[in-house]
């Protein structure tokens, strides 16, 4: 595997001013010892044209070549991903996250359980059982289909109160099943019938649910970090533009100890840019996938007892880098946004003047077709209208194309680095991956 050094981007990182880091590859030895931690990725509807979009969205133009990005360095190879065959060749995020969490191929919908609706033990479940600290840090509600499978089980991803229940309800050798768990989701917690926060609390978890409010807790801790009603904010949006490296980093520090920890992160609103063909939100939210790889990369450096490894449970929307026969992809246009589409779409029916405001949001004058499109979308009543007429115009900006609002059935790739990451090399299954993991936990004592 080529190897390169990556300073941790501050999280204030502008744009409009990437540099890319510069080539020191060098070759490496064999790493096959066994890790004490492991980081699981899932970057949630992350097909390969999105880590080949990231790319470009990052070149810096002043330069012949269009340079690398942390994923090239990391890549191992690639999964198919397709489930169970009652529910055909593509997937969705529920059983496609029982795969990778289990090894078990099941039915689109399925939270931790096989066809017959039996539960199946996760490789997350599987090391608390061996006695080792669990946490999963996500930018969905917790009770998402890819942390839900790794936690709990359930017949339906839909059944998200039950889910919530679940994290509490469930006990390995007497404990629950997650340590620290830091994402969305206090509709699901917090409920008239059950409140699940305070019973977490009670049971002598810290809780939070501000940012600020998770850096003051000591080192350490079990840890309910809730900061959203249900999915966080598109990064855009939020008041942290390095919210997933940010979660993964304070999970890491109440998890890290010398029986070592198992510790899920999910970019999960690739996915969610994906369905909503929106690709100034999946250039942002891959940034911050970035962000949080290459935090990692610089912790591996000195933890090199960890193994982080990360891949898509599917690709979403059929993103393509060119459209329409023309042969051309102009990411500039979406480096210097200032907030989502559906932000913007959401201030136009109170402006004043809808074109300055998209101006500015945009980081770009519109041109007098663009402005008199938005002067229309102002007028209209729904939202969602409005958000997808935002989208449109910057997909007919940057040239992008999509085939679908869902998923699509392609493999995905698959990147690995730290202690055992050459074991990941190659085309497997998506439930390889969870086999390979389990082989890698330490034996029953």
């Amino acid at each position: 595997m080529r190897q390169k050094l990556f300073a941790v981007m501050a999280a204030t990182f502008a744009l409009s001013a990437c540099v890319n880091t510069s080539d020191n590859a060098s070759a490496s030895k064999p790493n096959t010892v066994r890790p004490k931690n492991i980081i699981m990725i899932v970057a949630d509807g992350m097909g390969p044209a999105y880590t080949t979009a990231y790319r470009n969205f990052r070149d810096d133009p002043a330069t012949p070549n269009v340079e690398t990005v942390i994923f090239d360095d990391i890549f191992v190879g690639n999964a198919s991903t397709y489930p169970a065959q009652v529910s055909g060749f593509v997937t969705d995020s529920a059983a496609s996250a029982t795969a990778l969490a289990s090894g078990v191929k099941s039915y689109n919908g399925a939270i931790g359980v096989d066809q017959n609706k039996t539960p199946v033990t996760s490789v997350l479940q599987r090391a608390k059982q061996l006695g080792l600290k669990t946490g999963i840090a996500v930018t969905s509600q917790i009770v998402h289909a890819t942390p839900a499978a790794y936690v709990a089980h359930n017949e339906s991803r839909q059944n998200y109160n039950q889910l919530a229940d679940s994290f509490f309800d469930d006990r390995i050798n007497g404990e629950f099943v997650a340590d620290v768990m830091l994402g969305g989701g206090t509709n699901f917690f917090e409920r008239d019938d059950r409140n699940v926060t305070s019973q977490f609390i009670d049971a002598g978890y810290a809780y939070v649910d501000t940012y600020d409010e998770l850096a003051t807790l000591p080192t350490g801790e079990k840890v309910l970090g809730l900061f959203a009603p249900v999915g966080l904010p598109w990064v855009l949006d939020d008041s942290r533009k390095n919210r997933l490296a940010y979660l993964t980093q304070h999970a890491i520090k109440h998890l890290a100890n010398e029986n070592g920890y198992f510790l899920l992160v999910e970019a999960s609103q690739v996915d969610w840019a994906g369905h909503s063909n929106d690709i100034a939100s999946a250039m942002n939210e891959m940034h911050d996938l970035n962000l949080t790889l290459e935090y990692l990369y610089n912790y591996v450096q000195t933890n090199p007892d960890t193994l982080v490894v990360l891949t898509a449970d599917h690709s979403t929307g059929g993103l393509t880098i060119g459209a329409n026969g023309d042969y051309r992809w102009d990411p500039k246009w979406l480096q210097n946004l200032q907030k989502s589409p559906a932000a913007i779409a959401e201030a136009l029916s109170d402006s004043a003047d809808p074109v300055s405001m998209v101006n500015a949001a945009f980081g770009f004058e519109l041109t007098d077709e663009e402005a008199s499109q938005v002067v229309a979308l102002a007028q209209l009543a729904s939202l969602k209208d409005k958000t997808e007429g935002i989208q449109t115009l910057l997909d007919v900006r940057t040239n992008t194309g999509w085939t679908t609002s869902g998923h699509t059935g392609v493999d995905v790739e698959v990147f690995a680095f730290g202690a055992a990451s050459d074991l990941f090399h190659g085309q497997y299954d998506n439930t390889d991956i969870a086999k390979k993991l389990f082989s890698l936990l330490p034996a029953e004592q």
